[in-house]
């Protein structure tokens, strides 16, 4: 399988745009993409210095254009998975067929507005931490009043809140960590977001959504949304929330995800994924960066992606745990058994009970995803179910 990942603030280069608006059509997407965002991205993917493309307001909507603008030049009909890291998650909402193209711009333009708005109310920001045992940074963090903004894997978690308190937590490193400030404006996706969350849900609101075309998984837990609407509820979450990218691989590991491909600006997501998903069965990368990369993507999608014919290719469908707690799967429910719509295909047993898992289209259980007890997050990939797509 083939993922294709969109990349989030932070990844901006200045003028990493110049060479696409070479091709065909580019100049003319960008403008009227412009116009829906409020800001004027072909100024900013290619004059515009790094302090101007650093500005939130500007930063959101460019990447979400950028990401679109190049996934146009690929067959995403092999693709059979998207993710976005923040709100490169607009990004691929829309390349999973749950926004369309002009949606998924305008909201990021509220987006971005509006967080950056929420930034100037108090003085806050993040800090990286590299290193040091997980549970003890997070410990370290929630101890200095601070929340953990992105876990983004290969320890990597980014602290985020009021500057007083990320002076004191970077003076009282936790044990074999770095801290090390980071050049943003405010505290993302903590409660600070909360008046940013506010605006975007009054917008969202009227936006019309499909359901995925392919795997989509969410940076709220890594899971697999199945529904549009579902999709679009958590987008609007995710800017208060924390970005769990940690989950995101591993779900791309659980799926056997073998080739990845990042949208530009290409480079920061590659480089987690090298660390993370490394070993046997590590997927292969490329980074689209520049139209001289797309032929190279294009090889991968043609080696790692579905191939396109006229007889009938299998679609699959991931069913998902509702909640935390011990995974059991249905009594007598082997892999390669016959599954219809709705039904309970195992349970997940928390302190409150057991939680039924459903089905939610007919086909065969190609594979467990987790086993006879195994924990499972809220949103994990627990089976596969396969079917024909005509």
């Amino acid at each position: 399988m083939l993922a294709v990942l969109s990349p989030g603030q932070g990844s901006q280069k200045p003028g990493f745009l110049s060479p696409w608006l070479d091709l065909s059509g580019a100049e003319a997407r960008l403008r009227w993409w412009s116009a829906l965002a409020g800001v004027d991205l072909i100024h900013l993917g290619t004059a515009a210095d790094a302090d101007e493309i650093k500005d939130t307001a500007r930063t959101q909507p460019l990447l979400v254009a950028a990401a679109l603008l190049a996934a146009e030049h690929l067959p995403m009909y092999d693709v059979g998975l998207v993710a976005g890291h923040s709100v490169g998650e607009l990004g691929a909402t829309a390349l999973a067929g749950v926004l369309p193209a002009e949606a998924a711009i305008t909201l990021a333009g509220v987006r971005g507005r509006e967080m950056a708005a929420a930034c100037a109310l108090e003085p806050t920001g993040m800090s990286a931490v590299l290193g040091g045992d997980t549970d003890e940074v997070l410990a370290a963090i929630e101890r200095h009043g601070l929340y953990p903004a992105n876990r983004n894997g290969a320890g990597q978690i980014v602290a985020a809140g009021a500057l007083d308190a990320l002076a004191k937590f970077g003076a009282e490193p936790p044990a074999k960590a770095r801290v090390i400030s980071l050049a943003v404006a405010g505290a993302f996706h903590t409660p600070y977001m909360a008046p940013a969350e506010r605006a975007l849900n009054a917008v969202a609101g009227g936006v019309t959504v499909s359901d995925p075309s392919r795997i989509l998984l969410s940076n709220l837990d890594g899971a697999a949304v199945i529904h549009g609407r579902e999709m679009l509820q958590r987008l609007v979450r995710q800017v208060t929330a924390g970005v769990r990218w940690d989950l995101v691989m591993r779900n791309l590991r659980d799926l056997g995800v073998t080739g990845i491909i990042e949208l530009p600006p290409a480079g920061t997501l590659a480089g987690l994924a090298k660390r993370e998903l490394k070993g046997d069965g590590a997927p292969e990368i490329v980074t689209l960066n520049t139209p001289d990369d797309l032929a190279a993507a294009r090889d991968l999608i043609a080696r790692h992606g579905t191939v396109s014919t006229h007889e009938p290719t299998p679609l699959f469908r991931v069913v998902v745990a509702p909640s935390a707690g011990l995974f059991r799967p249905a009594e007598g429910l082997d892999e390669g058994a016959d599954v219809r719509t709705g039904q309970v295909v195992g349970q997940v047993v928390t302190r409150q009970g057991p939680v039924e898992i459903a089905a939610h289209g007919a086909g065969v259980l190609t594979e467990w995803l987790a086993h006879l007890d195994d924990p499972v997050a809220p949103g994990q990939p627990v089976a596969r179910i396969g079917g024909l797509l005509q």
